[in-house]
């Protein structure tokens, strides 16, 4: 059952007894107003009709009759009642109606229960009033005699069936009308639902670009189209980012497959080389094995890394020990110089500078960048390492004086298996893992690393560490 129906059959029932007890209430009070009339007529011809009925030839003025005529109005009936039944010598009518033509039907009890003080009651009538309201009081004249005292009702029922009538046609009438109006009201109020489904069911076949309407604060389906956007487009960022990682995923494995293939083409060709030729010479045996041996320990350092990138990546945790900043920089500038000694690498250090982390990795890290300016370098050219504390944080910058790194290729600089330069030699340009190693290991000690252009040329990595208590900015 859609929306829209379950509204109108909970509103139309509520609204159609509403209206029904209105009407009831109307009905009611306009019957108890009238009867309430015929009564205080009958008690003002009471003491009229008792005159009549004791002096039958006495013809008094009755305040119930027609505009103060003195005349009885039409239908009245009167009469005295003793123990055994009516007396004698009673009747009073008023009209033209004779005895044997309309009368109430009094119960037999009345005499008893009018004994108890004055009674009213509604009685049906035989003859041409179909019913009758009936004053019963006792003769002030005579104690054991009772006065009874009737006016017809059917002027009181004709008022009450017209008005019976009109309410059920004025209130159909509402009814209809208002159940229209209620079902248009509802079916444009479901109209911005209806529009948000079919979004909705556009966006779930494909098209994520697509956002629902309304979205507004104004109203409460304007705020469920703010909700559903923003959610929509949080789940297109998902997608978008998931696309992107897939894409990264499958260059990687590209990448590393690549690097993986390229030692066991080697180590496979040297063994079927010895395979192939036993008559080889010791020179000869001695070479492919050599060759075997470096492409596997190559191979090994490969794994190696990639063991250490997915650790990192998957949060584990690293050691956590005050860290000598300056003892490490001072290390890495050494090796540099005894890895290339015709170059001029010096250390910049400010003041000693001591950080919380895993010793052995942030050296790794500090020595894949000053690795990277070795190599990535024209022969000769100095390169620098300075260490700084500023703002908090403790900086290592690795500043070389080379031809930097193009605009095209700081995006991707630190992505796994790239080259700046995809010519370079593995031998002489590594696997492509040295820089994704050093950014990993900074991320995981809540760090950051940055690439900007060196002053006259070159590139500067910077890697930033939280300093540890007690260090001083410079």
């Amino acid at each position: 059952m859609s929306l829209r129906l379950r509204l109108l059959l909970t509103l139309a029932p509520l609204f159609i007894l509403g209206l029904a007890a209105a009407d009831i209430g109307t009905y009611a009070a306009l019957q108890s107003s009238l009867v309430q009339n015929v009564d205080n007529q009958l008690l003002a011809m009471d003491h009229g009709a008792e005159s009549v009925l004791e002096n039958p030839g006495a013809q008094p003025p009755f305040p119930g009759g027609d505009s103060g005529s003195g005349q009885l109005p039409p239908g009245t009936y009167g009469e005295l009642l003793g123990a055994s039944g009516p007396l004698s010598g009673g009747g009073l009518y008023g009209g033209s109606v004779s005895t044997t033509q309309s009368h109430p039907m009094l119960p037999a009890t009345i005499y008893e229960d009018a004994n108890n003080g004055t009674l009213m009651l509604t009685v049906p009538g035989a003859g041409t009033w179909e019913s009758y309201r009936v004053l019963v009081t006792q003769d002030k004249n005579d104690p054991g005699t009772d006065l009874v005292v009737a006016l017809p009702l059917d002027g009181v029922d004709t008022t009450l069936s017209t008005l019976l009538l009109f309410e059920i046609a004025i209130s159909s009438g509402i009814t209809i009308i208002v159940l229209v109006v209620t079902w248009l009201l509802v079916r444009r109020g479901m109209r911005p639902l209806e529009r948000m489904g079919a979004t909705a069911r556009s966006i779930a076949a494909g098209n994520l670009g697509k956002r629902v309407s309304p979205s507004n604060e104004r109203t409460e389906v304007g705020q469920l189209g703010l909700a559903l956007n923003g959610m929509l487009s949080q789940i297109e960022r998902a997608f978008a980012q998931r696309d992107v990682t897939e894409q990264k995923l499958r260059h990687f494995v590209s990448d590393a497959s690549h690097e993986l293939r390229t030692p066991l083409t080697s180590m496979r060709g040297y063994a079927e080389l010895l395979q192939r030729n036993p008559d080889m010479t010791r020179d000869d045996v001695l070479l492919a094995v050599r060759r075997i041996e470096d492409e596997t320990r190559r191979m090994g350092v490969l794994v190696d890394d990639l063991l250490l990138l997915a650790r990192l990546d998957q949060g584990r945790p690293l050691d956590r020990a005050p860290v000598d900043l300056t003892s490490m920089v001072n290390d890495a500038v050494s090796d540099a110089r005894a890895a290339d000694p015709g170059r001029a690498v010096t250390a910049q250090i400010e003041k000693p500078v001591t950080v919380t982390g895993d010793d052995l990795r942030l050296r790794q890290a500090v020595a894949n960048l000053v690795r990277n300016a070795l190599v990535h370098t024209p022969a000769g050219s100095p390169v620098e390492v300075a260490l700084q504390a500023q703002n908090g944080h403790a900086e290592i910058d690795v500043i070389d004086h080379g031809p930097g790194v193009p605009a095209v290729q700081r995006d991707r600089i630190f992505e796994r298996f790239h080259r700046a330069d995809p010519a370079r030699s593995r031998d002489q340009g590594g696997s492509g893992l040295g820089l994704s190693i050093a950014a990993a290991v900074v991320t995981a000690h809540d760090g950051r690393i940055s690439l900007t252009d060196t002053p006259g040329g070159g590139a500067t990595f910077r890697i930033q560490l939280p300093a540890a208590a007690g260090t001083t900015d410079v």
